[in-house]
């Protein structure tokens, strides 16, 4: 039986390096748009090259938690063990 009200779902535990990823690319976006309202351009550049950056730094943080998410194969894999002879 339904009431009609939907609840959000929640994302599973959020690591830090989650966190950083959403925070860098609010950041980029942030820079991106004061970017587009500069008045002179050398300032736009700047900000641009800083946007780039916040990017890079999401990306950086976006692949440590993929990582962290993949399930590691060679834990797994009991041909890398110790031989037993």
């Amino acid at each position: 039986m339904s009431d009609g009200i939907t609840r959000p779902v929640r994302p599973g535990r959020v690591t830090l390096d989650g966190q950083l990823v959403s925070y860098w690319e609010r950041e980029a976006q942030r820079l991106e748009a004061l970017a587009g309202a500069a008045r002179w351009n050398w300032s736009a550049r700047s900000l641009r090259r800083k946007a780039e950056r916040a990017r890079a730094e999401g990306a950086r943080f976006a692949a440590r938690e993929a990582g962290r998410r993949s399930p590691a194969a060679d834990a797994s894999d009991p041909a890398d063990g110790p031989e037993t002879a």
